[in-house]
């Protein structure tokens, strides 16, 4: 569990009934404290907007910007875009209950919410379990690993070629009896 930190503590006690705006401004520092490194950097804006209403909350979190990140195939740094949307029902109850993704129950009496939580998860949910440099897709990504893998698979295709020729005529005998039917 991270220490709660005041900028993602929402006081709703003191707000109005209708909608609320709130702007995050994400980097590595915030997942410092949920010790979680798996960004080399990272630069997200988060939208949050709380509507008050007479007996809950409703919660809209929408982020977008990049983390940066090692491609799976090359292992070159980049920024790969993210972007996801969150919604949450606050209700208010006997006591604290977050078992339900979207919904969280507070205890009667309670005034705050720290959304530092489902920031969090939002974001990281959000990256893509593959990490490919966008360079590769388009051709314009050139580096040694690169260069390798595209080596080996000439070299393996070639081989493949090679052991088809090489191929028992016994099995043309058979496929024969197979397109004779």
């Amino acid at each position: 569990m991270m220490k709660v930190t005041n900028e993602f503590l929402i006081p709703f006690i003191g707000l109005k009934l209708g909608k609320h705006q709130f702007d995050f401004q994400i980097n590595n520092s915030f997942f410092e404290k949920f010790d979680y490194h798996e960004y080399e950097s990272s630069d997200i804006k988060v939208k949050l907007t709380l509507e008050k209403k007479s007996m809950m909350l409703e919660l809209a979190f929408s982020h977008v910007g990049t983390v940066n990140v090692p491609c799976d195939l090359t292992n070159e740094q980049f920024d790969l875009p993210v972007k996801s949307k969150l919604k949450l029902v606050v209700q208010f109850g006997e006591q604290y209950n977050n078992d339900n993704e979207e919904l969280l129950v507070l205890p009667h009496g309670e005034h705050e919410i720290d959304v530092s939580q489902y920031i969090y998860e939002m974001i990281v949910l959000s990256v893509p379990f593959k990490r490919v440099h966008p360079g590769i897709k388009d051709g314009s990504l050139k580096t040694e690993t690169l260069d390798k893998l595209a080596e080996l698979s000439v070299k393996k295709s070639k081989k493949e070629v090679k052991q088809e020729e090489n191929i028992d005529p016994r099995w043309d005998k058979l496929k024969q009896l197979l397109t004779d039917k």
